[in-house]
């Protein structure tokens, strides 16, 4: 498990956990944006460096887009589809992950 649903608040705080890839082990997030948990790797699309400029915070200030806090690259949170600054088109990596019985999880 990832962590309990109850960790994830519309708009708030992310929850970072590790996923292997390519393989080794790298980064990841999990979000909940219009009520669905939602899971990216932890790197931004420009440059790969983490996304959070405090451990679990993904979103700007108005809790609506995913923001890069290095580059200040934002990212829809649904898909994490580049809205614009120098991710140049380029999106986050989804993770897939699931939500049941209050906790959730990676599916992949």
């Amino acid at each position: 498990m990832i962590c309990a649903s109850a960790e994830l608040a519309e708009g708030g705080a992310g929850v970072r956990f590790d996923v292997e890839r390519y393989g080794r082990r790298m980064p990841a997030f999990a979000v909940r944006y219009d009520g669905i948990v939602r899971a990216f790797l932890n790197e931004c699309a420009h440059v790969p460096i983490e996304l959070d400029w405090m451990p679990g915070q993904f979103f700007d200030d108005s809790g609506l887009y995913l923001i890069c806090a290095t580059h200040g690259a934002i990212y829809d949170p649904a898909s994490g589809r580049c809205l614009g600054g120098p991710c140049n088109g380029r999106g986050l990596r989804s993770v897939q992950v699931e939500e049941r019985d209050g906790g959730v999880y990676l599916t992949e």
